[in-house]
């Protein structure tokens, strides 16, 4: 499944994720711009490394720094390829705004670092003596899914689902989008801790993902604004027939 609308009107511009997006790539351009060695140092030093953590001995022999935390803040603004770029940045894109807009830009931010802190945390707790660089965005997001699905359970989300080589257009409720999409993290996660298997397999933090969404789901309610704090709605607000909290009108978007 492919989000690519949701229904929820935002009434500020989303500058924080719009920031977060061109940091991203921006990182992502540095990165990529240096030679092979660089960028392994470069992994090395601002992925999160768990062994760095776990295995003293392991990570003085490679020059990790085993008390630091950067990485497990910096990790979540480098990626693995264009492809894991985009799909990130493009969630980010598709989740971001509501939230940010309920919780302001500030708010939004730090909301967003403690997420993919807390997929950091559960991500080296999980595969404490992993030695791969874990990377990418996709566990601070799922914290923004978890916060998402909290927020706005019943609107609806536009969702592509590709079957063959055929697409197919549904919309569902957020609830039931995120809820799938958090049991295939729960699944491929348990099935790898109880396999004996690093839960990193084909490239997928599962636990950074689980760990993420866990996070945003219990702190949304410490950092969301209260609604009288913001101007009241005008009437032309919502967007497609849909109300501000992402409910159809059944009339039009003028209602």
């Amino acid at each position: 499944m492919f989000p690519l609308m949701t229904t929820v009107a935002t009434r500020y511009a989303p500058l924080v994720t719009w920031l977060l997006i061109t940091i991203n790539i921006a990182v992502f351009l540095v990165q990529i711009s240096l030679p092979p060695a660089g960028q392994q140092l470069f992994l090395m030093r601002y992925a999160l490394v768990p062994a760095a953590y776990f295995n003293p001995v392991w990570g003085a022999l490679n020059h990790l720094p085993a008390g630091s935390v950067v990485p497990f803040f910096t990790n979540i603004f480098l990626h693995g390829g264009w492809m894991h770029l985009i799909a990130n940045m493009w969630t980010l894109y598709i989740f971001g705004p509501p939230l940010e807009d309920r919780l302001g830009g500030w708010r939004f931010l730090l909301f967003y670092l403690l997420c993919g802190y807390g997929a950091s945390l559960a991500h080296a707790f999980v595969n404490a003596g992993s030695v791969i660089p874990a990377l990418g965005a996709s566990g601070a997001i799922a914290g923004l899914m978890g916060a998402y699905m909290r927020l706005f359970p019943f609107s609806k989300m536009l969702v592509l689902i590709p079957i063959l080589i055929f697409p197919f257009f549904f919309e569902m409720y957020a609830a039931v989008f995120v809820g799938i999409w958090f049991f295939i993290q729960l699944v491929n996660g348990l099935g790898g801790l109880f396999s004996g298997l690093s839960s990193l397999t084909g490239g997928i933090a599962w636990w950074a993902h689980i760990g993420g969404f866990a996070f945003g789901w219990l702190l949304i309610d410490f950092f969301r604004l209260p609604p009288q704090t913001y101007r009241p709605w005008h009437r032309d607000e919502g967007v497609h027939g849909f109300l501000p909290d992402g409910r159809r009108t059944g009339k039009g978007p003028w209602l």
